[in-house]
């Protein structure tokens, strides 16, 4: 077989060869595509559905609470008690704290008890005074002048006593002192009585004014005490555990203020005007000293106090 024979035999065999190789590679290929195909679109809906999943949950609150927003009505507003006022005081101290409130509250009861009683005693004196002025000196004679006044006014009473001592004066045990002195006697008396009714109650104000201030600064220490001990017992220093039982017991110091500073104020408002009403009777009793003590009819008597 000659080199040309041998080259062309060689030639057609590679290329059946090529040809084979071709036709098995082309189905090769379409086997790994039918094999490997299926595979992307079965893992396309795995990487999808935890997707779904992470979404749906997220999904779910937010329509819950877009649901409970429409759903749920406005909330009302709830009052809440203070947990630091005179209800938490007083719940929250001993027999103490509880006596010197109490102590205080009887303090500022009585103070303004005097306050409007006194004042009230103090207006009808007055009235008294000028129903006298106007009425009494006019009158022809002790006794109806007398009379013309109150039967509840002081003056009625200065009058009264006055007739009295002029006519048991003699033929007593008394009768070796000289009617001047009697009648001035009796006379001073009814003014003592007088001013110890009016100045009655003064002192409970007086004492009300200078101790209230120290009565309150005594419950104040005292809830201070208290308040720091059980601080100290819980362990905790706070703001909030701190300033209600301090506040708490400086309500003591306020309310010790509230009651001493009236009863002061008071006392004095009311010192002056008794010193006016006074005097207003310690004139009318001279004028009727002298009246007494002169033996004239009135008439005689009011020339000379005009005088």
């Amino acid at each position: 077989m000659s080199i040309r024979e041998r080259f062309k035999l060689t030639a057609g065999s590679m290329v059946r060869f090529a040809m084979v190789a071709l036709v098995v590679g082309t189905f090769t290929s379409v086997a790994v595509a039918q094999t490997t195909t299926p595979s992307t679109d079965s893992s396309a809906p795995a990487a999808a559905a935890p997707a779904a999943d992470q979404a749906a949950p997220a999904a779910a609150p937010a329509a819950d609470a877009a649901a409970s927003d429409v759903a749920a009505p406005p909330a009302a507003t709830e009052t809440v008690e203070n947990p630091y006022g005179l209800n938490a005081l007083w719940k929250g101290g001993d027999f103490v704290s509880r006596g010197v409130l109490m102590i205080m509250v009887i303090m500022m009861t009585g103070t303004w008890y005097i306050i409007v009683t006194k004042l009230i005693e103090q207006t009808l004196l007055l009235r008294s005074a000028a129903q006298a002025d106007k009425s009494f000196w006019t009158a022809p004679s002790l006794a109806d002048g007398a009379a013309k006044l109150n039967k509840n006014s002081v003056f009625r009473m200065l009058v009264e006593d006055g007739l009295r001592a002029t006519e048991h004066h003699e033929g007593t045990l008394v009768d070796q002192i000289d009617l001047h002195t009697w009648v001035t006697m009796q006379l001073q008396r009814s003014v003592d009585s007088i001013s110890n009714r009016m100045k009655s109650g003064l002192a409970f104000l007086a004492t009300v004014g200078s101790t209230g201030p120290f009565v309150g600064l005594f419950g104040t220490v005292w809830g201070i005490y208290h308040a720091l001990t059980n601080i100290g017992i819980a362990g905790q220093a706070s703001i909030d555990k701190v300033a209600g039982p301090v506040g708490e017991a400086l309500i003591m110091t306020a309310i010790g203020l509230a009651v001493a500073v009236p009863a002061v104020l008071g006392y004095n408002w009311l010192l002056s005007r008794n010193k006016t009403a006074m005097d207003r009777v310690r004139n009318f009793s001279a004028d009727l000293h002298a009246l007494l003590v002169s033996g004239g009819r009135l008439g005689a008597g009011k020339s000379a106090r005009s005088a």
